[in-house]
């Protein structure tokens, strides 16, 4: 064989060396395991970390919220404050969904107006009046009155195809109808702007994704392919997934494990801090007593919330006397977590209730890091001022069901604010539920003091930042000194993956990982 044919050979090898090599990077599958999969499709039908999390995959936000809580640009290029009440956002050109239509303002529009009318989204866009395409690619979203979190607002704008969602399915029923808990043409058919399309759902079983062939943002450094993810609910049965190259990527991971995954060579533990707040409410349509501050009060006093943080999280949450964390403007630096055995059985007695009472409580047993450990630790604890806690724990998408229907007499929740703010938890959490405006939409304790509804809706047009924070602490007091519900830790968010999978640029604080920026080597 001569010297040509051996050089060229020797190219050949090289260059299939080199395509083999840039397939394999360009072409990457990410298979994952969360403690559950979303419960629907529709991205407006629920108010949660699971739902945006899909957002984020299948569609796109008009912006989006960096590492550092700046906003990055996504279908809005850029924005521009027009007046005291209107903020204008420029749209890109070229963006389609997955049907192959175009992006225009009209559909912003139209998803706008479709969250409104959200039971789970309505509170979060009450400030805001309109909002109104001035051409294909410019939309004006108008408050009521001067607001200062509109563009917080912004990244939970996910615009949808509003022809696909529009006219109705097989069974003549609109397909844009906003169905919690039930079957709806949104509940499982989808389509957006986002990086990924489902191509394949078994609920509780399995979710696929494969990455759109035109994605818009062609910049994106992410390199997967295709998502599969698989719901292991037992957290030591997702980390030895992980451990053993079953799968690439878990969430949560649980305090416990975080030295087993440490000590692994082949996975990387990736933690921090976090501002969702882990909270009982006290439902009082259906407990007498809890009608009564004292008896509520005796509750908060009765929970040892250095024990559980201790205890159950291993130190990986932060023990909470109220709803804001540290760093919000509501924060309260003298407001700490409460624990005082003695003082809660005085507090019995004097409200008359000194030989205790039966409630029952339910909480997930998949939603929360330690959730059902946490309420078992929590029906121990009332015990001890002789309340008789019936625990039903059970999975997240059982949970909201029964969490919606109030069917409880104590309920766990979590939240994360989201608008990064405190007003957001009193807005859901503490005011008086209103199912027109859609605050206290998740105030299951039906507590109700006008004056909290007063200073939250003040809150919100207040442009003086020390007068707001006032404000904002006010509520934060009026919630404690009555209880209003029982805040028991801020909980810290892990995620674990093989070393080749780099997620530590894509994680972040409010939990949603960005993974078509995922590369995996």
């Amino acid at each position: 064989m001569n010297r040509s044919v051996l050089i060229f050979i020797a190219a050949l090898l090289v260059c299939a060396s080199v395509a083999a090599s840039v397939a394999a990077s360009e072409g990457k599958t990410l298979r994952m395991a969360y403690d559950a999969d979303p419960t629907s499709l529709d991205p407006h039908e629920q108010l949660a970390s699971a739902t945006l999390q899909l957002s984020h995959l299948v569609f796109d936000p008009l912006v989006r919220r960096r590492k550092d809580n700046s906003f990055e640009p996504r279908l809005a290029e850029s924005w521009e404050q027009i007046d005291d009440v209107t903020l204008r956002f420029h749209l890109r050109d070229g963006v389609t969904f997955h049907s192959g239509r175009k992006l225009t303002a009209d559909d912003v529009v139209w998803t706008f107006e479709r969250l409104k009318k959200s039971a789970d989204f309505k509170a979060l866009f009450e400030p805001f009046d309109s909002a109104t395409a001035v051409d294909d690619h410019t939309v004006d979203i108008v408050t009521k009155a001067p607001y200062p979190l509109t563009l917080h607002l912004a990244t939970y704008i996910f615009p949808l195809d509003r022809a696909f969602y529009s006219g109705t399915d097989g069974k003549g029923r609109p397909k844009d109808a906003v169905v919690k808990h039930g079957a709806s043409f949104a509940s499982s058919n989808i389509s957006g702007t986002g990086p990924f399309r489902v191509t394949k759902r078994e609920q509780g079983i399995r979710l696929e994704l494969e990455r759109v062939a035109d994605y818009w943002d062609i910049k994106s450094p992410g390199n997967v392919q295709k998502i599969v993810l698989t719901p292991i609910k037992e957290p030591a049965t997702r980390v030895a997934a992980l451990l053993a190259g079953d799968v690439d990527f878990i969430a949560p991971v649980p305090p416990t494990d975080f030295k087993r995954v440490q000590a692994a060579s082949c996975c990387t533990l990736i933690t921090t801090p976090s501002t969702r707040v882990l909270t009982f409410e006290l439902n009082q349509d259906r407990v007498e007593a809890f009608k009564d501050p004292r008896v509520r009060k005796a509750l908060s006093y009765a929970i040892n919330r250095e024990g559980i943080a201790k205890k159950i999280m291993r130190g990986f949450a932060t023990p909470a006397g109220q709803l804001s964390p540290d760093g919000y403007a509501g924060h309260d630096p003298d407001l700490a977590p409460p624990y005082d055995l003695e003082k809660a059985k005085d507090l019995m007695k004097e409200a008359g209730y000194e030989d205790g009472f039966s409630v029952t409580m339910i909480a997930p047993n998949n939603r929360y890091v330690g959730d059902a450990r946490i309420a078992e630790a929590m029906a121990s604890m009332l015990a001890k001022i002789k309340i008789k806690v019936d625990l039903q724990t059970m999975p997240k998408a059982q949970y909201w069901q029964r969490f919606d229907a109030r069917d409880g007499d104590i309920l766990m929740i979590g939240w994360q604010s989201d608008t990064q703010d405190s007003a957001n938890f009193y807005e859901f959490l503490a005011m008086t539920p209103d199912s027109a405006t859609g605050y206290g939409h998740y105030n299951a304790g039906h507590y109700s003091n006008p004056e909290v509804d007063r200073l939250t809706m003040q809150a919100q047009t207040m442009t003086d930042e020390n007068a707001r924070a006032e404000v904002l602490k006010k509520i934060e007091r009026i919630l404690s000194d009555e209880a209003a519900l029982l805040p028991i830790q801020w909980q810290h968010l892990a995620w674990a993956a093989r070393k080749n999978v780099n997620i530590e640029p894509v994680v972040n604080a409010i939990d949603m990982p960005y993974l078509a920026d995922l590369v995996i080597d």
